[in-house]
């Protein structure tokens, strides 16, 4: 392994968790993929190889970002924002419709679809640092500091909110919670947080006063889904999928039924992504389940510990912005498939199978890395000279 790694720069113990988590989801992805054979046709052989297309497209990402000297990643950082702007004006416009939300963009010749919110989150956790660090002397003045670092996540928020919901409230709660990283005065996150709960009551009433307008198209979504939470015992036919979800929880027991022997995993939709926590507990058990949760919770906190070392607060804005990222996905992924949480869309990041979130968690990854080579670079340097003087 120390062969290897000798070529993966940053973080070894990020590195290995990462290509664990990419390996794993290979063997995963096969075997939970039954229920996309038996509703889109194909075999479990032609998504493997897909998904595993995917891994070397996140993982040459990650290789090649991290080799990057992590400046450029301010000095990018305005360019995605408007990149990602762009992207999803494009698939508000034009996107392509799967399961009645228009969140993808096909992308031509080759037929596979990218989902223009999981290159925003990225971008917009890059650009909301650099901001922070551009207006830190102004975060007490609305005009001249709130406004101008508030305004791109708010944006980048309301593009998304329209067919993704529940992604628009995950990336704008962890927007706030760079801000508050970011010193800005704890009033004006909650006046700014009061004034997005008044603007959102605003427009369900207007929808509701008149639906025609369908300026809200998938309220009824959200509506059922939250009402069906609160009354999951009561109707079974509409909460079929979040009640075999927790039933393949209970079935996995203690050391699980074994790789590729789970049955609720067929009658459990998106049971590879939005399900996939209880998959996996079903065939690998609750004893794998808190491994995992370990190796996540490892995760965080090396990339925790990548930005609390960084001699640029940009860094540290980023790192701690995308660690809190992956976990949020992490978490919401087992609250959904436990029943805490209401049906939602959050997969398992480097382990899910999807294309774009795989690609821009590998990415968001390979930054952390960057910023981690960084440091050693920096590390050495000193070193050598501190040699030298001698």
């Amino acid at each position: 392994m120390k062969s290897y790694l000798k070529y993966l720069k940053g973080d070894p113990v990020i590195w290995v968790i990462s290509l664990i988590l990419l390996s794993f989801s290979l063997v995963t992805v096969y075997s939970f993929v039954p229920i996309l054979v038996k509703m889109e046709g194909g075999s479990p052989i032609q998504y493997l190889y897909k998904h595993f297309i995917y891994v070397l497209i996140g993982f040459f990402a990650m290789y090649w970002i991290h080799l990057r000297d992590s400046k450029y990643f301010s000095q990018l950082a305005k360019l995605g924002f408007y990149l990602a702007v762009i992207l999803l004006v494009y698939t508000l416009l034009f996107g392509s419709k799967i399961n009645d939300a228009g969140r993808w963009i096909r992308i031509p010749f080759i037929g596979l679809t990218f989902q223009s919110s999981d290159f925003a989150k990225v971008a917009i956790i890059v650009y909301l640092s650099r901001l922070l660090i551009k207006y830190q002397d102004d975060l007490n003045d609305w005009r001249n500091g709130v406004f101008h670092v508030f305004w791109p996540p708010a944006l980048i928020c309301v593009l998304i909110v329209k067919d993704n919901f529940s992604t628009a409230a995950l990336l704008f709660m962890i927007c706030i919670i760079i801000l508050f990283i970011g010193k800005m005065p704890i009033k004006k996150l909650l006046l700014i947080n009061t004034g997005i709960i008044l603007v959102g009551i605003m427009a369900v009433g207007i929808h509701k006063a008149a639906p025609a307008l369908n300026i809200l198209p998938r309220y009824q979504t959200w509506e059922n889904r939250i009402f069906n939470k609160l009354d999951d015992d009561k109707d079974i036919v509409s909460n079929a999928q979040a009640l075999n979800a927790r039933l393949a929880i209970n079935n996995g027991s203690v050391f699980g039924q074994g790789v590729g022997d789970g049955k609720l995993k067929e009658y459990i939709p998106e049971a590879y992504a939005d399900f996939y926590y209880s998959s996996f507990v079903e065939e690998f058990g609750s004893f794998s389940a808190v491994l995992l949760v370990l190796l996540y919770l490892i995760l965080l906190y090396r990339i925790i510990r990548v930005g609390l070392n960084a001699e640029k607060l940009f860094e540290t804005y980023v790192c701690l912005g995308i660690g809190t990222l992956l976990l949020t996905q992490v978490s919401v992924n087992m609250l959904v498939c436990t029943g805490v949480f209401p049906v939602t869309g959050q997969n398992m990041p480097l382990l899910a199978m999807g294309g774009s979130a795989l690609i821009m968690a590998c990415v968001s990854i390979g930054i952390v890395q960057s910023i981690a080579y960084n440091q050693q670079k920096k590390s050495k340097t000193k070193t050598d000279n501190s040699f030298d003087a001698l």
